[in-house]
């Protein structure tokens, strides 16, 4: 079947119409869920991926992540730089951590394109400015700047923002975290923490070389303490040139899956690990998962009322975990810099390394992605692509 693709680009002409399925966000999340959609309902349903940008247009992150993920989902080509090591500096030693698996940084533009090749969606730039009444028909009103559209089944993978939920929230009240980096030209061999109270009093600082280019950011728990200042120390600190700056708000806490008939994946679900700020992986997860629900639906065997509470229910099983992970979120910052060190220095045995990174990939392990590779046309696709 043939690639079905609207107007993109500078066309802002006004935008319309009715769709099996609306995905609003066209980064991890959102192209994850259109990946499982290939071809749903015997390749006749209508399809359709938001968002204000071009696909990998706008990077959001320090775009690293498990390479078994990467791998899983078939994105190597975008893979820049491989690390088995992890490095946590601390202002009392350096701790170096034998990981089990390894994580790789990677091209944004590149992933996405490689992931979006995979799904047989209509796509169109527009942003999404909240939603309108529920028809007769139970198709949900999408409103945007172009326009209005409707489908039965709708996905906000817009981000904290959560735009598509009425009851939406605002830093720095909300439980986001700060995070903000640079991308100066260089390169470098390790993968680097660092967890001083002098560089961020509840967070960390980060060095992820990245090929050709190093990036350098810190991360704040405390919205209210700003990540400017100490980002531009760290990178001095390491000899790295201030540039190309990139910041965003990071969620800290899970939020309902579903409200209101719609479903939320990603950011806007709050599906970002506590303590580690890491959200790719787990946007990939749980938009697969999303994904399979819709596609259950769309191939007729369930409604949409059964998908939203078994999604709904999939992302609540996690909440221990992810309330674990905030626990130590919590804890970390009032455990005493000289006790926090020699704990971190004491957990780095490889026995005890493995047995905490294999639980910690347990949290949304790649092997999920195994269930839903592409279809035969979507991995044609991908083949040319690559």
């Amino acid at each position: 079947m043939p690639r079905r693709r609207t107007k993109r680009g500078g066309d802002r002409t006004g935008l319309g119409g009715d769709y099996d399925v609306i995905v609003c966000g066209a980064s991890f999340a959102g192209l994850a869920v259109a990946r499982e959609l290939a071809q749903a309902g015997g390749g006749r349903a209508r399809v359709l991926v938001l968002d204000r940008y071009e696909i990998g247009e706008r990077q959001t992150s320090a775009c690293a992540a498990p390479t078994e993920w990467l791998t899983a989902l078939g994105l190597e080509n975008s893979v820049q730089q491989t690390f088995p090591e992890l490095v946590i500096h601390t202002p009392y030693d350096t701790a170096r951590y034998r990981l089990p698996f390894t994580f790789s940084t990677f091209d944004y533009a590149t992933l996405c394109t490689l992931l979006d090749e995979q799904n047989d969606a209509d796509f169109e730039t527009a942003t999404v400015i909240g939603r309108g009444e529920e028809s007769a028909e139970r198709a949900i009103a999408v409103r945007t700047d172009r326009g209005e559209l409707r489908a039965p089944l709708v996905v906000d993978a817009l981000g904290w923002r959560r735009v598509l939920d009425a009851n939406g929230y605002q830093p720095p009240e909300a439980p986001l975290s700060r995070g903000l980096e640079v991308h100066p030209g260089g390169d470098g061999r390790e993968l680097e923490i660092w967890i001083e109270r002098s560089v961020v009093p509840a967070g960390y600082g980060w060095s992820f070389p990245a090929g050709d280019e190093v990036r350098v950011g810190v991360g704040s728990f405390d919205p209210r303490f700003h990540v400017r200042e100490p980002t531009v120390e760290l990178a001095e600190r390491l000899g790295r040139e201030t540039v190309r700056y990139q910041g965003n708000w990071i969620p800290h806490k899970l939020r309902a899956a579903v409200a209101d008939g719609v479903f939320f994946a990603g950011d806007s679900a709050g599906h970002c690990l506590p303590l580690t700020a890491e959200g790719i992986r787990t946007a990939f997860y749980f938009g697969i998962a999303c994904g399979r629900e819709l596609r259950r639906v769309l191939d007729g065997d369930a409604d949409r009322e059964a998908a939203l509470r078994r999604y709904a229910h999939f992302s609540a099983r996690h909440e221990w975990k992810f309330r674990s992970l905030l626990f130590a979120q919590r804890l970390v910052p009032r455990v005493p810099p000289p006790l926090l060190a020699a704990a971190i220095r004491a957990i780095g045995s490889e026995r005890i390394v493995r047995w905490s990174f294999r639980h910690y990939l347990e949290v949304a392990h790649p092997r999920f992605a195994a269930g839903g590779r592409p279809h035969a046309a979507a991995g044609e696709r991908l083949a040319r692509a690559a």
